[in-house]
């Protein structure tokens, strides 16, 4: 493709990021226009996917949708396979993986509890160095997880649905062989992404072939977890603890058993927050939009099929 892209950005519902994919479009060459002169549409609000139909019937000469987050579930019905989709996938791994390495730490060293103690605690914890642990997922929180883990020595197994070695993984196993990888693990990190295979795959059974001292560390998708079987490990200390950015529900209301929890640390879906994300989203529109001038294969396919 030689000619500058007719590229559309909607919704205006979120003004930053708006103004900030408008700028990108016209960073990589592209020709901003409305909806239905567009042969590409930059989606600009994540929270927004009950409108994308009503925008998308406008666009008939549509070819390419680009969405702002890794997490496409919401979309997932609007899939189109005569389109090509792209996402955010891989755009917020740093930020994210450096959150799985806080929580985990702050778990590991109950800095949850010592922090609200009111008396002197007692001494508990143990090191990130030399731990096992357990990724979920193969994509590119994956990757910059195992890539940060790389100082504490850690012996890290990646479960995915391709039996593929991992790089920079001590084990690889594919999903069929999950609850292999549960058992000695410290801390098991949740990186997937939400499909009808992984949806409420932490439940009683996987819970309990974790270990006793283990924790559960979710920056995936809340949907990942069915929430009262967490509560009943925690509360029957099946497992050591868990540390949620995610949660399902989303937010997680006032009142909910886990706040209660001592051995639960919520965080409210900040791995990745807006401040961090936008400069990051925009400039993989930026790339994506001279790759399409150009002909070239588009960052963060989404598998239509796959769902993510």
């Amino acid at each position: 493709m030689t000619d500058r892209p007719k590229i559309a950005v909607s919704p205006t519902s979120r003004p930053a990021m708006f103004d900030a994919m408008v700028d990108a479009v016209v960073a990589g060459g592209g020709q901003i226009v409305p909806v239905d002169e567009a042969s590409a549409l930059i989606w600009a609000d994540p929270a927004a996917a009950d409108a994308f139909p009503a925008v998308v019937a406008h666009a008939p000469a549509l070819e390419w949708v680009q969405l702002p987050y890794a997490g496409i579930e919401n979309f997932a019905n609007q899939l189109d396979p005569a389109l090509q989709w792209t996402c955010g996938k891989g755009v917020y791994a740093d930020p994210v993986a450096e959150h799985v390495i806080a929580l985990t730490l702050a778990g590991f060293r109950h800095l949850h509890t010592a922090s609200r103690a009111t008396s002197w605690p007692a001494q508990q914890g143990k090191n990130l160095l030399g731990a096992h642990v357990t990724v979920i997922g193969g994509g590119g929180i994956t990757e910059s997880l195992v890539r940060l883990l790389k100082p504490w020595n850690a012996k890290i197994t990646v479960v995915r649905r391709s039996n593929t070695a991992f790089p920079g993984a001590s084990r690889t196993v594919t999903k069929d062989r999950l609850h292999d990888a549960l058992p000695g693990a410290d801390v098991v990190v949740l990186a997937a992404a939400v499909t009808n295979e992984t949806r409420q795959m932490v439940d009683r059974d996987f819970l309990a072939a974790m270990d006793d001292d283990a924790w559960l560390v979710n920056v995936g998708r809340g949907a990942l977890v069915v929430t009262t079987d967490l509560l009943a490990a925690l509360q029957t200390e099946t497992i050591g603890g868990a540390a949620l950015d995610v949660t399902d529900p989303e937010p997680l209301p006032d009142g909910h058993p886990l706040w209660d929890e001592p051995d639960c640390i919520i965080t409210p879906h900040v791995a990745n927050t807006p401040e961090m994300g936008l400069p990051l989203i925009a400039e993989r529109v930026r790339q994506n939009v001279e790759r399409w001038i150009a002909g070239d294969d588009l960052l963060g396919p989404v598998d239509v099929h796959a769902g993510y």
